[in-house]
């Protein structure tokens, strides 16, 4: 992996108690249009925009500070777009974002849903925008056919993670048992994989029942109220519940904890957020995969900084660096409190100049 130069005099290294602060004094939390100035377009320096779900999800909350503090790295002005899950607003945001800069602007994504992202990188392409997207996209769309402007795609690769998770649970249930399961959106990549990779684990423990699956849309509020209903319906024959995120997870944690069998029932997640790991801490959440947000927020748009300031041209990259997949932690009983030590307890530094010291191989499909 190459450490490469992003052609600023910023720092290189900014802590995440820094860049509050910072973002603060500097107005870069705010979500559009009310942080953008005439004073960034004057400079001729690219608008940042980090396009998520939702601000209230911890996950993306996180997600937006690593955006914040990328664009405090560099002096940038800085947009959050949220979507709370309307693909249509999201397209339409993103659209109006790049019509009041002009185009000139750097466009990190996390699609709502895998068809979003082609609307989105062609618009960015006519708008002469750089975008990267992250999670979703159709497997037919490739940042190599829309040169320069289509940087890269991030990715973690589903299957073994949410199998990971799914070994896990079953390991913290006595290898027997009934378990639950919570999903995705449905036509969301990682929900699929992690899907998938749950599948493999049962495939494998043929002691341990599937008793049900259901969609809860990445929400806790649904993912609550599913759980609720498994405990009325299941009682005693749930052994496990696993998530295929944080938040779904932590909800089925406090159901059964108003069902008096919090830590009694071991539960798996997936996104590595803080109250998750505290959740593994305490007993009640059996494991949880980190992708660390903090960096997908801030290094999606450094990379895609970095591509529109000139210090690399997309076209001459790799594949392996145009599809890449990220590198997740596996969290269990047994490393959770390096990982909350190192991680959450104190502040990491990251060099936004390594743009692709974290890439681990081209997405395969």
């Amino acid at each position: 992996m190459s450490n490469q130069s992003d052609g600023t005099n910023s720092s290189r290294f900014v802590s995440r108690r820094s860049v509050l602060k910072g973002a603060t004094a500097l107005g870069v939390l705010g979500t559009f249009p009310a942080i953008i100035t005439r004073r960034a377009y004057a400079q001729g320096a690219p608008t940042l925009v980090n396009s998520i779900r939702s601000l209230s999800n911890p996950y993306h909350a996180t997600w937006n500070k690593g955006g914040a503090a990328f664009a405090q790295s560099v002096g940038a002005e800085y947009v959050t777009l949220v979507t709370e899950g309307n693909s249509e607003k999201g397209i339409a945001d993103i659209r109006a974002i790049l019509a009041k800069t002009g185009g000139n602007a750097v466009i990190n994504v996390d699609p709502n849903d895998s068809p979003d992202a082609r609307p989105i990188v062609e618009a960015a392409k006519q708008a002469g925008a750089y975008v990267v997207t992250q999670w979703n996209k159709p497997a037919d769309l490739h940042p190599w056919d829309f040169d320069p402007n289509y940087v890269a795609h991030i990715s973690f690769s589903g299957v073994p993670y949410g199998k990971a998770m799914g070994e896990a649970l079953i390991k913290a249930m006595g290898g027997k048992g009934g378990i639950v399961a919570l999903g995705g959106i449905e036509s969301n990549v990682p929900a699929y994989e992690r899907r998938a990779g749950l599948q493999q684990a049962l495939d494998a423990n043929p002691d341990v029942k599937l008793l049900d699956f259901q969609v809860a849309n990445w929400s806790a509020n649904e993912a609550l109220e599913k759980t609720n209903a498994w405990l009325t319906q299941f009682g005693d024959q749930i052994g496990g519940i696993w998530a295929a995120n944080d938040d779904m997870a932590l909800a089925a944690v406090e159901a059964l904890r108003a069902d008096g069998r919090a830590g009694k029932v071991p539960v798996t997640g997936v996104d590595g957020i803080q109250l998750a790991v505290e959740s593994v801490l305490k007993g009640e959440m059996a494991g949880t995969v980190a992708w660390d947000p903090f960096w997908q927020g801030g290094m999606g748009l450094a990379i895609g900084y970095a591509a529109k300031t000139g210090v690399f041209d997309p076209a001459k990259e790799g594949k392996e660096h145009r599809e890449f997949y990220g590198t997740g932690v596996v969290i269990t009983a047994e490393n959770a409190q390096s990982f909350y030590d190192t991680n959450v307890k104190s502040e990491p530094q990251l060099d936004w100049t390594d743009i692709w010291g974290r890439a681990s191989g081209q997405i395969q499909y």
